[in-house]
């Protein structure tokens, strides 16, 4: 049944995105900025997963420091882990709209800033986690971290209203309705892409976690194998 229903999400997700990229390269191009108006449907709906993915993050950061439970953390860190790679795809995206729109790749503008600063925040993230050798104190330091790094996600989303700014400021109506039918689909689109990918990955976390415990395990053996107890016989010998 388990497989079943990773089966239907994968079909469901593959069909989703199959219409979403139909319907992106499809659509009637934008009248301002003509073709390059359809980065957008990669570049806000990878920003808008980054944001859920990182929210994600949070929820089980704070489960896990309410509970201790091992599936927790692995939750908030297989998040992190994707939530990076939107950011990612965010803002090469975004680069790749502003150099014919603004002629050039990168400006030093609040939302690409706040945004860069996201993305190596949650490397920071994810650095902490391989730096912490200890199980429960990865858990503990990690969901510190998950929690306090969250705060700049409402600083880049609030970047372009509190700062004057290159980038447009939030505009939910101010497209025609077929783009926006499409930047919608989109979003849903790439949602259904993270729900995979994060299923996917916390069956990999299950994996690690079981083999890391074999070779703690196995290392404590080894280093207990090295005490050996004092052997009456040889004590007497050398009486």
């Amino acid at each position: 049944m388990k497989f079943l229903r990773t089966r239907w999400l994968e079909v469901t997700a593959l069909l989703v995105v199959g219409a979403a990229v139909v319907r992106g390269v499809t659509v009637a191009a934008d009248v301002t900025q003509g073709d390059v108006q359809r980065i957008m449907y990669v570049h806000v709906p990878a920003a808008w997963l980054a944001f859920l993915a990182f929210g994600v993050t949070v929820v089980g950061s704070v489960a896990w420091l309410r509970s201790g439970k091992p599936h927790w953390d692995r939750l908030a860190a297989s998040s992190a882990e994707i939530g990076v790679v939107f950011t990612g795809l965010a803002i090469v995206a975004g680069m790749i709209w502003a150099r014919p729109v603004w002629g050039q790749f990168w400006t030093w503008e609040p939302r690409l800033v706040t945004t860069a600063l996201l993305f190596f925040i949650y490397l920071g993230y994810l650095a902490l986690r391989r730096a912490v050798i200890d199980p429960v104190e990865r858990a503990r330091r990690s969901a510190i971290m998950g929690i306090v790094a969250f705060i700049q996600i409402p600083i880049v989303y609030q970047s372009v209203n509190w700062w004057r700014s290159l980038h447009q400021t939030s505009s939910r109506n101010s497209i025609d309705a077929p783009l926006r039918v499409t930047l919608w689909l989109a979003v849903l689109a790439f949602t259904f892409a993270y729900a995979v990918m994060l299923r996917r990955r916390l069956e990999l976390s299950l994996l690690e976690a079981a083999l890391e415990l074999r070779q703690l395990e196995g290392s404590q053996a080894v280093a207990g194998a090295a005490v050996v107890a004092p052997s009456l016989e040889k004590a007497g010998h050398h009486g």
